[in-house]
């Protein structure tokens, strides 16, 4: 595995639901990207939506878009979506604006989300 980038997840605040079937929690974010080929900022509101049964297990599903630079030094924008119901394996998709990023798009990724103090550290890995 390839280590692609490391993001820096700062949370805002949160809102949360008991639903008759499941519970819900939309966490909001914030955060700073970085890496060998693209380091940026969250811009906008990122929000990580999780769905948690009644019996305990919860699907996660974070969304949100980056802005920065390309290995280049081009500016461009990630958009980021990471599902997955464990931390240590996820299933992140990326689109990206940079043609350096491209392959991004169709490529293999992992992510693990590590939590630490205020947040969440995301290493998305291509496989």
């Amino acid at each position: 595995m390839e280590l692609l980038m490391k993001i820096q997840i700062r949370i805002k605040g949160s809102q949360y639901m008991e639903g008759h079937t499941k519970n819900v929690c939309m966490i909001e974010f914030d955060g700073t990207a970085s890496g060998p080929y693209f380091n940026g900022e969250v811009i906008g509101a990122g929000v990580d939506t999780q769905k948690i049964e009644k019996d305990g297990p919860a699907f996660l599903s974070a969304r949100y878009m980056l802005e920065g630079t390309d290995a280049d030094n081009n500016p461009c924008r990630l958009f980021i979506e990471n599902n997955g119901s464990d931390f240590d394996n996820c299933t992140p998709t990326i689109y990206a604006s940079s043609p350096l990023l491209a392959d991004w798009e169709t490529a293999s990724l992992k992510a693990k989300v590590i939590p630490c103090k205020g947040g969440v550290m995301i290493e998305i890995y291509k496989l």
